[in-house]
């Protein structure tokens, strides 16, 4: 059993670390070296963490032994700028979980629907929550400009 639980600026090592090994190993099938390693690159600003802390509710997922296995980001008006699980405990309802949480936390502060920025291996899973595409774009990570989709999903 997971408990999520809202982020410390002290976690913000380990979330730099979940984020690179999630984006260099899962997110390779769908991207090349180059496209990850640019990708992962945009993790290593510790400064700016504290500031998407501030945009954003974030919160962390940690299993039974207080690791961190996931953690996702929602603003008030429904925008969720992240949602990473672990590259070790993939598939195991985690990012379900924090899904949830988020959508609800929206819902409670009024937001009527959710958008976010998702990359290509992401998609499949944000369609299983309701979401559609809106549009494919080429977003730029740090040098380079890599496909993902504008996707949302009404609340009410």
């Amino acid at each position: 059993m997971n408990r999520i639980r809202q982020v410390n600026l002290s976690d913000i090592p380990a979330l730099q670390e979940l984020y690179q090994h999630t984006v260099l190993t899962v997110n390779r099938k769908d991207y090349t070296a180059e496209e990850v390693a640019d990708w992962a690159s945009c993790g290593d600003d510790t400064s700016h963490w504290g500031e998407l802390f501030e945009e954003q509710h974030y919160v962390v997922a940690e299993n039974e032994e207080g690791v961190i296995v996931g953690f996702g980001s929602v603003n008030d008006d429904g925008y969720m700028h992240t949602l990473f699980v672990h590259k070790d405990f993939q598939h195991q309802g985690i990012a379900t979980s924090l899904y949830k949480y988020l959508e609800a936390y929206a819902q409670e502060r009024g937001a009527k629907r959710l958008t976010s920025e998702v990359s290509i291996t992401a998609k499949p899973f944000f369609e299983k929550q309701g979401f559609q595409v809106d549009e494919e774009q080429k977003r730029k990570a740090n040098q380079m400009c890599l496909t993902n989709y504008k996707m949302s999903k009404q609340l009410y």
